[in-house]
């Protein structure tokens, strides 16, 4: 999650929205790779999850991680929630329920991308184990109870948390129960952009499918293989989904700025105060008809914040964020953004993968959504099995990651980043598969091994 901002720059029109959309454009060489990953803390022993107070909570880990690191802390009132790399740009920041994250700061190579991750996994382990800590890379919590999670001391998701209850049925599962592993990548034109987010688009479900992880809600098997992305479905349909516009003819910047001023608001921040605003839309705060704040304008702090309540499948900011893998353990980590950056930073194989989807429907393209979740990579479509469709995007993907020909010290290309995904192709079978395998056979239905087997 996106720290907020108080940039009181004046947002003058929507003309603006659209040119700052555009300062995103960088030349190819200049494009650059961001990594989020989110994992849940659990308490070594009982496996509970890890709560935010107390000496041994996600707080004291904060502390631990800032004199570890020397980032600088970033607060909600008095309470820490997070931390910033004054340096590079990365940052830590908290989900709903307690969930870590890593913002990986802007990296060159996928090399540096997996050092990044390895270094702060190992950090983190540093400091959670005296503290009786561990993580679980996984797409939901396995075991715990809605009611189970801990809340975040942050004043958003206490707006957020009374709204969900009135836009879907799962938007708190959403905010409390789940992680994932997300790729940030740059565009260096409109056009660019268009293409990307087309392909993206088209493509996350099948990458949803490969990298499903999340098979057990409530202690049992769920009847999904990712039920992260089951919860999407029914979150909040006014900012979610597949973006059918976006492959309308004359999609572009201003056609997605259109879309986010109607999206109805979270808040507006006001210093240290976070004003509840929902039901109202930007597209009212422009005109200076927002309820709460009457004849007051926005600022291009209030657009910041408001696009990073925006959740679709693929979401456009001064980056294009692909959002549709679950969270997984640390080779994941790697692979995830290896994917899409071997599909999507070269022309050519960028060309391909824009003519295996092209002829794919908005119907179609909503169908293998809406499967993917339960079948995974046993989903069609277009008639063609996710599974082969899984394999050729891979397999351009690794070209593409071939072609860019980034070595590290020991001569090995970023081809070897996209090994989860090839095991997962040659076996036919998703992590989430696999797991449901161990839960039915030597964990003998005890999913107390999830937090062994599967702890980062």
């Amino acid at each position: 999650m996106a720290r907020d901002t108080t940039d009181d720059t004046p947002l003058d029109n929507r003309d603006t929205l659209a040119a700052w959309i555009a300062s995103g454009e960088k030349e190819p060489a200049a494009f650059r790779i961001g990594t989020e990953h989110e994992k849940f803390g659990f308490v070594h022993g009982t496996h509970a999850p890890a709560p935010y107070e107390g000496p041994n909570g996600i707080a004291a880990l904060l502390r631990g991680m800032e004199t570890l690191l020397g980032w600088e802390p970033i607060y909600d009132g008095d309470a820490i929630i997070g931390l910033a790399d004054p340096v590079a740009g990365g940052a830590i920041s908290l989900e709903p329920g307690g969930q870590f994250e890593l913002s990986g700061a802007p990296l060159e190579t996928l090399h540096q991308t997996c050092r990044e991750a390895n270094a702060h996994l190992a950090q983190v382990r540093e400091v959670a184990k005296p503290l009786g800590l561990g993580f679980l890379g996984m797409g939901v919590a396995p075991t715990w109870s809605r009611s189970d999670m801990p809340r975040m001391p942050k004043q958003r998701y206490d707006i957020m948390t009374e709204y969900m209850k009135k836009v879907g049925t799962l938007g708190l599962d959403m905010m409390y129960r789940t992680a994932t592993i997300q790729v940030n990548l740059d565009y260096a034109s409109e056009a660019d952009m268009v293409r990307k987010m087309r392909v993206g688009l088209a493509l996350q479900p099948i990458a949803t499918a490969l990298f499903a992880n999340s098979p057990f809600l409530d202690g049992r098997p769920s009847g999904f293989l990712s039920f992260r992305s089951e919860i999407w479905k029914d979150t909040d349909a006014d900012r979610t989904g597949m973006l059918p516009f976006a492959f309308d003819e004359g999609f572009g910047y201003e056609a997605y700025v259109d879309w986010v001023i109607d999206v109805p608001m979270y808040f507006v921040k006001r210093g240290d105060r976070y004003i509840d605003v929902t039901g109202s839309t930007f597209r009212q705060f422009m005109a200076g008809r927002l309820p709460q704040l009457p004849g007051e304008l926005p600022t291009m702090g209030d657009w910041t914040n408001h696009v990073s309540t925006i959740f679709p499948e693929v979401r456009l900011k001064k980056f294009i964020e692909m959002r549709g893998a679950d969270g997984g353990p640390w080779r994941r980590i790697c692979a995830v953004p290896a994917l899409w950056v071997g599909l999507l930073y070269d022309d050519g194989i960028l060309d391909q993968a824009w003519q295996m989807v092209k002829d794919w429907s908005a119907e179609e393209r909503q169908a293998v959504r809406d499967a993917v979740p339960r079948e995974g990579l046993g989903a069609s479509v277009a008639g063609r099995p996710v599974l082969d469709v899984a394999r050729d995007m891979v397999g351009l993907a690794r070209e593409g990651l071939k072609r860019r020909a980034l070595l590290n010290s020991a001569g090995n290309d970023e081809t070897q980043f996209l090994a989860p995904a090839e095991e997962v192709i040659a076996s036919g079978r998703t992590m989430a598969e696999r797991m449901l395998d161990q839960y039915r056979g030597e964990w003998g239905g005890n999913l107390d091994h999830v937090f062994t087997d599967y702890a980062f």
